[in-house]
C-alpha cells in the first residue's frame, strides 16, 4: 500500500474518530444545556411571581383576587411568536400556589386546588428552605412528556407563609433541541468533510514530494547524473539536503579529501627524519651518534605505527552505525586494569594517582570500545602531568547518565586550543618532549562517547585539566 494512502487512511480514521466524538458529545450536551438554561429562567419567574403574591396570600384574600382571572387569561394566549425559525403559537406555564403546610391554594390548570402537594419535591424541599425543583413524568413509559417544576418560597420576614410553582412541559423545548442538533450536524459533518479534503491534499503531496525524492536516489544509486529536487516544505527540504550530503560523502569526496590532506601532512615530518637519520648513517660516525640515529629511526617508526593503527580504530569507529554489544561493565575494576598497565610508567614519573570510582558504578555499553576510549584518557593525563603530580579518577551518576571525571594537574589548556582537542590531527606539544601525539586519541573517544549515547567535555579546573566522559548507566 503506497504510503500516501496509509497516511490518508490514518488521518481519516484520526479525523473521523475525533470528529465524531466532540460532535456526539456536543450533541448529547444540547438537551441538557437547554434544558437547565430554562430552569434557570423558571427560577426567575417563580422568584418574581413569589414576590407579586406575598401581600395577598399573607392577607387570605389570594381566592378573592384577580389572580385566577389573569392566570385562566394568560393560558389562552397564543403569542405567534417566531423563534430562530420555531413558531411560538400558546403558553406553556402551569402555576400553582401552595400554603406552608403544602395545600394548593392556586392552579393555573384549575385541577389541583385543595391537594396535598407536601409531598412533591418542589414543594417538599422549598418548605425546609432548600431549594426546590423537581422533573415528573407525565407518562412513565415516554421521556418526552416529563415536565419541569420549580418553587420559590413566599416570604413574610423570616417565615415562608406559602410555595409558588412554575412548570414548563420539555416537550415544549424539543423543536429547538432538534434545530440546534439539525445545525450542528451539519456544520459538524461540513468541518469534518474539509478537514478529510484537506488530509487528502496534504497525503497527495507529501507522497508526491517523497516519490521525486526517491526516483532521485534511485537514479543516484544507478549512477546516472540528476539534478536534486527543489521541495517546498522546511522538514523535506532538509530531508533533500541530507540525502544529497550522503551521496557527496559515499562518492569519498570531502571524506577522502579531507583524510589524504591531513595524513600526508602528518606523514611527512617522520618521514623526513627517517630518511635523514638513515643517510646519515650511511656515511662514518662516532658509535654514540649512530646509536642517536638510531634511535630516532625507532622512534619515528614507531610514531608512524601508532598514527596507522590509531587512524585504522578512528575509521572503524566512525563507520560504526551501532554497538556489538550492550553489557553491564564495572568501572572501578576496569580503571584498575588500567592503571595496574601503567604502573611502571607512573612509577618512573612518580606521580600520584587517586582512584575514588565507586565499586557500585556500573555503565553499559561494549567493553573493548570503553576500554580503549578510558585508556585513551589515562595517556593523555599521564603525558601532561608534571613528574611528580597529581592524576584523579572519579564517577558519579548522574540521572540515566555516569559521568567519568579524569583529572590530571597541570598547566591549563590554552584558550584557543580548547575548543579544537577533539579534532582529529590536533594536538597540543607534550610538556616532557615538546612533540605532539597523532591527535586522533580524543577524536576516537568522542565517536564512542556518542556511539553510547553519551558524550565527551573537556574543561580547564583549578590546578589543572579536567575531561568528562558521559555514558549510560547499566
Amino acid at each position: 500500500m503506497p504510503l500516501g494512502i496509509r497516511i490518508f487512511l490514518v488521518y481519516f480514521l484520526f479525523v473521523g474518530l475525533a470528529g465524531w466524538f466532540v460532535l456526539s458529545t456536543v450533541m448529547d450536551e444540547i438537551r441538557p444545556g437547554v434544558r437547565q438554561s430554562t430552569e434557570e429562567t423558571l427560577v426567575d419567574t417563580a422568584n418574581l411571581l413569589a414576590e407579586i403574591l406575598r401581600d395577598d396570600l399573607r392577607d387570605g384574600r389570594l381566592a378573592q383576587s384577580r389572580l385566577p382571572e389573569l392566570l385562566k387569561a394568560y393560558g389562552q394566549r397564543q403569542p405567534q411568536a417566531d423563534i430562530w425559525g420555531v413558531q411560538k403559537t400558546q403558553v406553556n406555564h402551569r402555576i400553582y400556589v401552595t400554603d406552608a403546610e403544602g395545600i394548593v391554594l392556586l392552579d393555573s390548570s384549575g385541577g389541583a386546588v385543595g391537594q396535598d402537594y407536601s409531598r412533591w419535591n418542589d414543594v417538599y424541599r422549598t418548605l425546609r428552605g432548600e431549594y426546590g425543583a423537581r422533573s415528573t413524568r407525565e407518562d412513565p413509559n415516554d421521556e418526552d412528556s416529563s415536565v419541569m417544576y420549580v418553587a420559590a418560597p413566599i416570604m413574610q420576614g423570616q417565615q415562608i407563609i406559602g410555595v409558588v410553582s412554575v412548570a414548563k412541559p420539555n416537550r415544549t423545548l424539543q423543536p429547538y433541541i432538534e434545530r440546534s442538533q439539525q445545525r450542528l450536524g451539519w456544520l459538524g459533518g461540513g468541518l469534518i468533510g474539509l478537514g478529510l479534503l484537506l488530509g487528502g491534499v496534504l497525503s497527495w503531496w507529501l507522497s508526491a514530494s517523497l516519490r521525486r525524492l526517491t526516483r532521485y536516489a534511485q537514479a543516484v544509486s544507478a549512477g546516472q547524473r540528476a539534478e536534486l529536487p527543489a521541495l517546498s516544505g522546511g522538514e523535506l527540504t532538509h530531508l533533500a539536503e541530507a540525502v544529497e550530503r550522503m551521496r557527496t560523502e559515499l562518492e569519498g569526496k570531502a571524506y577522502v579529501e579531507r583524510y589524504v590532506h591531513t595524513l600526508t601532512h602528518e606523514l611527512k615530518s617522520p618521514l623526513a627524519a627517517i630518511r635523514g637519520a638513515a643517510e646519515l648513517l650511511g656515511g662514518d660516525m662516532p658509535e654514540e651518534q649512530r646509536q642517536r640515529f638510531v634511535g630516532n629511526i625507532e622512534q619515528e617508526s614507531a610514531r608512524l605505527q601508532q598514527l596507522i593503527e590509531r587512524l585504522l580504530h578512528l575509521a572503524q569507529v566512525e563507520q560504526r552505525q551501532g554497538l556489538d554489544e550492550q553489557v553491564a561493565v564495572a568501572l572501578q575494576p576496569l580503571v584498575e586494569s588500567l592503571l595496574q598497565g601503567q604502573m611502571a610508567r607512573i612509577e618512573r614519573a612518580g606521580l600520584r594517582v587517586e582512584n575514588l570510582i565507586p565499586q557500585t558504578l556500573s555503565v553499559r555499553g561494549e567493553r573493548f570500545l570503553l576500554r580503549q576510549a578510558l585508556s585513551n584518557l589515562l595517556d593523555n593525563a599521564l603525558d601532561f602531568t608534571p613528574r611528580g603530580g597529581l592524576i584523579r579518577l572519579a564517577a558519579n551518576a548522574s540521572g540515566e547518565l555516569i559521568d567519568v571525571r579524569v583529572f590530571n594537574q597541570g598547566e591549563p589548556i590554552p584558550d584557543y586550543a580548547l575548543g579544537r582537542l577533539c579534532e582529529r590531527f590536533y594536538s597540543l606539544p607534550r610538556p616532557a618532549s615538546g612533540r605532539k601525539s597523532t591527535g586522533l586519541g580524543l577524536n576516537f573517544v568522542r565517536e564512542v562517547a556518542l556511539l553510547h549515547s553519551g558524550e565527551l567535555a573537556l574543561s580547564n579546573v583549578e590546578g589543572g585539566v579536567e575531561v568528562r566522559l558521559s555514558l549510560p548507566r547499566a
